[in-house]
């Protein structure tokens, strides 16, 4: 009978190990508050309404691109593109208060974790130390120590619950730190996500002066007067008609000496889209609207919608090679990055450079921001391939450098 319950102490203990585990750590559980939940649900909902005015801003600057040139039409287009940099401001501001909040949230249920792992290695010790005390006995030896069957095997059954057990607590600490890992990774990528939300929100207002000055020099330029305006935009057209000629004599002769051969095998990824959601607007090539925009008929790279102040990301691991400023003509602020692959990319019409030259770039780093610069109808990006072997920058007057060389089409490497 004393070997009984002896023995049957052993089971005993072992319930006890988990009840205690299941009673400390729902009392030392650290569960995110409801308000903090509540915090990040409104958050939600503001960025909703926020991108609902985004958008009603965006059908409204698309409502008069067809529209003439005009200076009434210029004024128009650039208030909307300051509400919606004042729009997409605010959504920065409500992201990174959302993006804090998440944190939070995460750090408590980090906290719960790191509690749960310390009570299950606790639980384990202690099964660990009723093993020893068994002295590793075999079942042949546990029956001929026990003076009845009965005993014999309730003893190797409590063994046998204390072996599952054991097994059970290790796989649910596996778990738990599985899990723990995952929560602290969250939380990196979310602080990660906050950094680059802040650089955005930092540009977005500089960008927004940009546009308000911008806008005040128009009106000094043209004194709000639609003949002056008219005056400086023919100017402007013929000025981009005459780069526009030179160039393409320029990229003729490039084309002769160029080796296809060199060029990687086209096929999706090599180059990663400049921009997140991308919506082409304008292919490659010999479009209806290049027949209409262009003396040559002849769009050399593809245009993605992008309203002003859309974080613009580099297609590939490269280095930049130019970062310039064409003014109202050509490509407006531009970056041109050469790559490993002998490809080099262009974005143009930026309304922000956020790299130099010389800078290493990583494929998807955020280098500058969309705008409406340079020869353009409004807000996108204009987004260039070239043959990175003869391509070269050109001073062209009014005009300062502009890349020249062979273009290729970037959706066969996209």
């Amino acid at each position: 009978m004393q070997n009984y319950n002896s023995k049957s102490k052993i089971l005993t203990f072992y319930t006890v190990i988990l009840i205690f585990t299941f009673l400390i750590f729902n009392l030392v559980i650290a569960a995110a508050p409801q308000e903090l939940k509540d915090a990040i649900d409104q958050k939600s909902q503001q960025l909703q309404e926020i991108n609902n005015q985004i958008k009603e801003t965006q059908k409204n600057l698309e409502s008069i691109q067809g529209q003439g040139q005009t200076l009434q039409k210029e004024i128009k287009q650039t208030d909307y593109n300051i509400n919606q940099l004042n729009l997409n401001i605010r959504s920065s501001e409500i992201t990174i208060d959302k993006l804090a909040l998440e944190i939070n949230s995460l750090q408590y249920e980090i906290t719960d974790a790191e509690n749960e792992i310390v009570l299950k290695r606790e639980a384990i010790t202690r099964i660990l130390q009723e093993f020893q005390k068994t002295d590793g006995e075999t079942p042949l030896l546990i029956f001929l120590r026990n003076k009845s069957l009965a005993d014999s095997v309730f003893e190797i059954q409590n063994l046998a619950d204390l072996n599952a057990g054991l097994r059970t607590e290790i796989e649910n600490l596996r778990k738990v730190k599985e899990e723990m890992a995952d929560k602290l990774d969250q939380s990196a990528n979310k602080k990660q996500l906050t950094e680059i939300e802040n650089s955005n929100l930092k540009n977005r207002k500089v960008i927004l002066d940009d546009v308000k000055k911008e806008k005040k020099n128009i009106l000094e330029q043209t004194k709000n007067q639609e003949k002056v305006y008219q005056s400086i935009i023919s100017d402007l057209q013929r000025k981009q008609m005459e780069i526009a000629d030179e160039i393409n004599t320029l990229e003729e002769n490039l084309r002769l000496s160029f080796d296809p051969s060199v060029l990687p095998t086209k096929r999706p990824d090599i180059l990663a889209y400049p921009v997140a959601n991308p919506y082409v607007t304008q292919e490659y090539g010999y479009t209806d609207s290049a027949k209409l925009l262009y003396k040559t008929k002849f769009h050399n790279g593809i245009d993605f919608k992008a309203s002003i102040g859309t974080p613009i990301l580099a297609a590939e691991n490269g280095k930049v090679i130019a970062v310039g400023d064409n003014g109202r003509v050509q490509y407006g602020k531009f970056i041109v990055i050469e790559h490993d692959n002998n490809l080099a990319t262009l974005y143009a019409h930026l309304s922000r450079q956020t790299v130099q030259k010389g800078s290493v770039i990583k494929r998807g780093q955020v280098i500058g921001y969309s705008g409406n610069t340079g020869y353009s109808t409004g807000p996108h990006l204009h987004f260039g391939v070239y043959w990175a072997l003869n391509l070269k920058m050109q001073s062209f007057s009014g005009a300062g450098l502009v890349p020249v060389g062979v273009t290729i089409n970037p959706a066969d490497y996209l």
